[in-house]
């Protein structure tokens, strides 16, 4: 038998072996992503939503034909055409340009205020926690003085205090999610401390930061991830109500809270100048709430269906 007809069953052999090694991962994810789109098609659809909102900002200056700042690219006040999908505003400006570049600016906020006023909720929930005592008791009242703030009242004060910026934005629509995210996180950990593997983790000497960041909170982490895809439809729905009150970022920074703002004196004559920023907020929270709800649906063993 000659080289050539050893090596052509050898390497058929290992192809076969190949494709059985990874057809059951293709099988396995396909069989995953049926069953979620059939079991979670609202979850499927906030997520969707979301990629193209992420999209949109990523490649803003791919996507939008204008610059969003530059006066005077259309005659002003026109409605939607071949030249301007979306119309222009009061001082000739691409509506749809300012759509996309707006998109940046309400991701950025959002996830940038869920980031810090989750971390900050979520070590204060933990502490508080894990605990108890006196301690737990003072972190309670502390929130429980915070929540009885109006939460858009007090990103007013803030923001009018510090004035209109990104970081202040951030920063005051933070404070917002610092109470809730703190009462939960509680709660979850309140249930874990009593669990026997935190008595073999003090047994074994494992000191009080170790038992809380290595063990407690990898076990409460399917709470938190909800929260998240939650506030952050909330955060981009506040930063909106800031810049339609005028303390957003200030001009000429494209803000869809601004432009709901900018189309009100002429809702009657030209609506599409309210129409699309409001449509922009109105689908980005209702798929990140879709989102959240499904991702609810899915971590909490309570909440699924058998």
């Amino acid at each position: 038998m000659s080289e050539r007809e050893i090596s052509l069953p050898q390497d058929s052999r290992l192809e076969d072996l190949s494709r059985r090694a990874l057809s059951p991962f293709w099988i396995t994810a396909y069989k995953r992503s049926t069953r979620l789109i059939r079991t979670q098609p609202a979850g499927v659809f906030g997520a969707l939503v979301l990629a193209l909102f992420v999209v949109m900002a990523l490649g803003a200056p791919l996507i939008a034909p204008y610059s969003p700042t530059k006066v005077g690219v259309g005659i002003r006040l026109v409605g939607p055409s071949g030249d301007h999908l979306m119309g222009t505003d009061s001082i000739g400006r691409d509506v749809f340009s300012r759509i996309v570049y707006g998109s940046r600016l309400s991701l950025k906020i959002g996830f940038g205020a869920v980031f810090v006023g989750v971390t900050i909720g979520t070590l204060v929930g933990i502490a508080s926690g894990y605990f108890s005592g006196l301690f737990d008791i003072l972190v309670q009242r502390l929130v429980d003085a915070l929540s009885a703030i109006p939460g858009l009242i007090l990103a007013l004060v803030v923001v009018t205090v510090l004035g209109s910026s990104q970081r202040n934005l951030i920063g005051s629509i933070s404070l917002l999610m610092i109470p809730g995210t703190a009462r939960i996180i509680r709660s979850a950990v309140l249930s874990e401390r009593e669990n026997q593997y935190i008595e073999a983790a003090r047994v074994l000497g494992a000191s009080h930061s170790r038992i809380m960041f290595r063990h407690v909170l990898p076990n409460v982490a399917a709470p938190l991830i909800v929260i998240v895809s939650i506030l952050v439809g909330v955060a981009i729905l506040v930063e909106a109500s800031l810049g339609f009150l005028g303390l957003g970022v200030p001009p000429p920074t494209p803000s869809w809270g601004q432009m709901l703002a900018e189309g009100r004196p002429v809702m009657l004559q030209q609506p599409w100048l309210a129409v699309w920023p409001g449509l922009a907020i109105s689908s980005i929270v209702l798929g990140m709430n879709l989102l959240g709800d499904s991702m609810r649906d899915v971590l909490d063993p309570k909440q699924r269906i058998r």
